[in-house]
């Protein structure tokens, strides 16, 4: 089944790209164990989330091919994002056949598909970002409307086999569920351009997602005492990812001293429309070090970093410790889950990248990053979405 991508125009004249090694990886163990790279647990799926999941996936894909570096590869060993988006699409018109067969006949053997030869001869370099989002968002609702028709199918049904040519075995139930791993890591595999496009989604709606979150809810009000209890009157506190700024009042009317930051350009605009001083800050990458004023006695990332890479968190925790006074304080909240996701709900319609975390790699992380855990509660916000809130000293 080559050739599943659309013919490109192919301009004559432009250079051959250079090509990928291509990936001889089984990845088939992911069903048995979890995604050190994106977290994906198969076995903690439920299937009638499969639809919804692909759907919100593909509306994270036509956000990334919006980005402006879409063609661009970082390096010469790896996809651009719109080579990545061509896989995808194709992988939903590939699984989403393989399925149909299952369902449709006994024991099929799965014709064979090579996706580097594919990426190859339908020249994924050379097509049109716009009209691949267009196409993956369709090939997506195909598979996930299949998916949709098989909730309260028998097990008999998801039982079903079908055959690759080279022996192995999967079921309609383990073949949705290396699907969805495999749509899900390529998010992963542009996470930058994911994040990009995450601080884009906040930068066209900050004022109304500033106002929506106006009201400090119970949950945060007891963080905000508890870093104003353990820091010193008039303690400096660097906040990352201060949105409108609702927090940093808060704290300064406890007493302490604040530094605004966001990486988003929208919110530090707006934080200073309302006459704060605020700073573009990406705690990744930038120097978080305040050279005039020495260290600081506190951190506060409430909702915040939970929009960064699985593996840049140890970074930027590491970072937000070297800029804090030896027994400094850390108060953050993650989302509590597996994996990675993309949403289009909430306060912000445009579709944002969230990064999931479970309680013991998120303690051994702060550890090596130099931060002992004081207390780290597992919480329910008003949606029903599960919270890890961290309270954490600085070594």
């Amino acid at each position: 089944m080559t050739g599943a991508g659309i013919e490109p125009s192919i301009d004559p004249d432009r250079v051959e790209p250079t090509s990928i090694e291509p990936d001889t990886k089984d990845w088939t163990w992911v069903l048995r164990e979890p995604c050190p790279e994106c977290g994906f647990v198969a076995a903690h799926l439920d299937r009638a989330d499969l639809g919804r999941l692909l759907r919100t996936d593909a509306a994270g894909w036509a956000a990334v091919l919006a980005q402006p570096d879409a063609r661009q590869r970082p390096d010469g060993s790896t996809w651009s994002p719109l080579e990545y988006a061509c896989h995808v699409r194709d992988v939903h018109r590939i699984f989403g056949a393989r399925v149909r067969l299952m369902l449709d006949e006994d024991e099929p053997t799965f014709a064979n598909w090579d996706q580097d030869v594919t990426a190859v001869e339908s020249r994924y370099d050379l097509q049109e970002p716009a009209v691949v989002a267009e196409e993956l968002l369709e090939a997506a609702e195909a598979v996930a409307a299949t998916y949709d028709g098989l909730r309260g199918a028998s097990d008999d049904t998801w039982a079903r086999r079908g055959l690759r040519d080279n022996g192995s075995e999967f079921t309609v139930d383990s073949i949705a569920r290396y699907h969805l791993h495999d749509v899900v890591h390529h998010s992963h595999d542009v996470r930058r351009s994911a994040a990009r496009a995450t601080v884009s989604a906040y930068d066209g709606n900050a004022t109304e997602y500033s106002d929506a979150v106006a009201d400090v809810n119970d949950g945060v009000r007891a963080e905000l005492d508890w870093l104003a209890s353990v820091l010193p009157p008039g303690g400096r506190v660097l906040e990352i990812g201060s949105a409108g700024g609702r927090d940093a009042l808060a704290l300064e009317e406890r007493g302490l001293v604040v530094r605004r930051t966001d990486v988003t350009p929208a919110f530090v605009e707006l934080m200073r429309s309302r006459g704060h001083d605020a700073e573009l800050l990406d705690p990744l990458t930038d120097d978080l070090v305040d050279e005039r004023h020495g260290p600081y006695d506190g951190v506060w990332a409430n909702a915040c970093l939970l929009h960064v890479a699985r593996e840049d968190l140890p970074t930027v925790l590491r970072n937000l410790a070297g800029a804090t006074r030896p027994g400094g304080a850390l108060a953050m909240t993650l989302k509590e889950g597996d994996g990675e996701e993309w949403s289009v709900h909430g306060h912000v319609r445009a579709p944002r990248r969230f990064v999931y975390w479970r309680e013991a790699p998120l303690r051994a992380v702060l550890a090596d990053a130099g931060w002992r855990v004081q207390d780290l509660t597992h919480d329910v916000g008003t949606t029903g979405q599960e919270w890890l809130t961290t309270r954490a000293v600085r070594f």
